[in-house]
C-alpha cells in the first residue's frame, strides 16, 4: 500500500497526516476542561469539574492515556514536519533556513493572537519559540537527535522535581510550630502554583460568562502568567525534547512505516505494558491523597517520563493499522483532518468560545467533566466531516493557507481548478 500522495505541490505521507489527525483530535480530550472550566481543573478535579462519579473517571482515564500524551505526540510531529519542509525547501526559494524562521515568525503572531482572543492554553507561541531552537540540529545523526532529547527531558524532570521538594519544605517551614510571618509569606505566595485561590476561580467564571471584553480579561490573564511562569521553565524545554526526539523518529522512518512491526509492537508494548501502568499508579496515588496540593504536583512531574511513551505506542497501532491496509475509510478521514490541523487547531477554539463564553451559549463552568465529553464528540464529528470534503475543493485549510501566503509573502495558490483528485491512497 503506498504511503505517499500527492498533496499540494508537494508529496505527503499520509501515515504523517493519520497520526497528525488523531493526535489533534486527543488533545482536545484535555484542552476541553481548561476552554469550559476554571484554568485549574486541568489539573485538580476538585477545583471544579466534578471529582466523583463519571467525572472522576474522566480525569482518571484522560490523566493515564491523553494528559500530555497526545500533545507529546503532536509535538514529536512538529519536530518531524520541521525536517520534512526543510528538505523540501531544499534547492529552492526561500531556502530552508529562511522558509523555517518565516513559519516560525507568523506561527508566534498567530499563536498570540490565539492565546489572547480565543484560548489562553495556545501551543503554537511554544511551538514557534522552540522552533527556533530545534533548526539548526535537524541534520544531527539520529542516536545524537535521540540523546539530546531524552537529556533535555531529563533535566526538566530534575528542575521539576526539585521545584516540588522546594514547595514541601516551604510548607513544613510554615507549618512548624512557632513560624515566623516569613516563612508564611513565603508558602502563600508559593502555594498559587499548586493552589490557585477560590477567588482566582470565581473571577474566571464571571468573566468568561461576561461579555467579549469580560472575557479578554480573564484570558489575556491566564495567557500572560502562562506565558511567564510555566512557558519558560516548562512548556518550551519539554516542546524542544520532544522535537529532537520527533526529529529522529522521522529519520529514521518511524512515522514513514519504515520500521519493522516488531520494533512498532515493542513501542506499543513499552506504552501500553509500562508507561500505562506506572502512570496509572501514580494517578491513584494522587486520588488517594485526595488531591493534596503538594502531591499531586510532585507526582504530575514524574507523569513526564510517560507521556512520550504512551504517545508513541497510539501511533504505532495506527501505523501499523495503516500498513495493513484496515479501515481506510477511517485513515482517510484522519489523514484530512491531520492535512489540516492547523486549521482544525483553530477552529476548535473558534467553536469552543463561541460555546462557552458568556456572548456565545454561556456555558462555561456549567459542563461537568464528563459532560464536556459531549462538547468533544461534537467538535471530533465536525473536524472528520469537514476536512476531507473542503481538501477535495481546495488545496489547503484556510488557516494553513493564511500561513503559507504569508511565509511567502503572496497569496499561494488556493481553488482547485479542473476534476476534483481522487482521494487519498491510505
Amino acid at each position: 500500500m503506498p504511503v505517499t500522495t500527492r498533496g499540494g505541490e508537494a508529496e505527503r505521507f499520509v501515515s504523517i497526516d493519520a497520526v497528525r489527525g488523531f493526535a489533534i483530535l486527543g488533545i482536545l480530550l484535555m484542552n476541553i476542561v481548561g476552554m469550559g472550566l476554571p484554568a485549574f481543573a486541568y489539573l485538580d478535579p476538585t477545583y471544579a469539574g466534578g471529582a466523583t462519579g463519571a467525572d472522576l473517571w474522566t480525569w482518571a482515564v484522560n490523566n493515564v492515556l491523553t494528559d500530555g500524551k497526545m500533545r507529546a505526540l503532536f509535538t514529536m510531529l512538529f519536530g518531524a514536519s520541521a525536517v520534512l519542509i526543510a528538505e523540501r525547501a531544499e534547492g529552492g526559494h526561500p531556502g530552508p533556513a529562511q522558509t523555517h524562521y518565516r513559519r516560525m515568525f507568523w506561527l508566534f503572531v498567530i499563536g498570540m493572537i490565539h492565546a489572547y482572543f480565543l484560548w489562553w492554553g495556545d501551543i503554537l507561541v511554544t511551538y514557534s519559540l522552540a522552533g527556533l531552537v530545534i533548526f539548526p540540529f535537524r541534520k544531527l545523526a539520529v542516536r545524537t537527535q535521540v540523546i539530546v532529547g531524552v537529556l533535555v527531558l531529563t533535566a526538566l524532570l530534575a528542575v521539576n522535581l526539585f521545584v516540588a521538594h522546594e514547595l514541601q519544605r516551604l510548607y513544613a517551614a510554615a507549618m512548624a510550630p512557632g513560624a515566623a510571618p516569613a516563612a508564611l509569606k513565603t508558602w502563600q505566595d508559593a502555594s498559587q502554583l499548586v493552589a490557585p485561590s477560590p477567588a482566582l476561580k470565581l473571577q474566571e467564571i464571571a468573566g468568561y460568562r461576561g461579555g467579549f471584553l469580560d472575557a479578554l480579561r480573564v484570558r489575556a490573564l491566564a495567557a500572560r502568567l502562562l506565558q511567564t511562569y510555566m512557558m519558560p521553565t516548562d512548556e518550551i524545554p519539554e516542546a524542544i525534547g520532544q522535537m529532537f526526539l520527533g526529529m529522529a523518529l522521522f529519520r529514521s522512518g518511524f512515522f514513514t512505516l519504515k520500521w519493522s512491526t516488531r520494533a512498532y509492537g515493542i513501542a506499543v508494548a513499552v506504552g501500553y505494558l509500562l508507561a500505562a501502568p506506572a502512570t496509572a499508579w501514580l494517578a491513584w496515588r494522587i486520588e488517594q491523597s485526595h488531591f493534596d496540593p503538594l502531591v499531586l504536583n510532585r507526582l504530575e512531574a514524574w507523569q513526564q517520563i510517560s507521556r512520550p511513551l504512551i504517545g508513541l505506542a497510539d501511533a504505532s497501532i495506527l501505523l501499523l493499522i495503516i500498513r495493513a491496509g484496515w479501515a481506510q475509510a477511517v485513515v482517510n478521514r484522519l489523514a484530512a483532518a491531520g492535512r489540516m490541523a492547523f486549521s482544525n487547531y483553530l477552529m476548535t477554539s473558534i467553536i469552543t468560545t463561541v460555546l462557552f463564553c458568556g456572548f456565545g451559549f454561556g456555558l462555561y463552568g456549567r459542563l461537568s467533566r464528563f459532560q464536556e465529553l459531549a462538547v468533544v464528540a461534537g467538535v471530533w464529528v465536525f473536524i472528520l466531516a469537514w476536512s476531507k470534503p473542503w481538501l477535495a475543493s481546495f488545496h489547503y485549510g484556510p488557516f494553513e493557507w493564511l500561513w503559507r501566503s504569508l511565509v511567502r509573502w503572496r497569496p499561494q495558490p488556493f481553488l482547485r481548478r479542473g476534476p476534483k483528485p481522487a482521494p487519498a491512497a491510505a
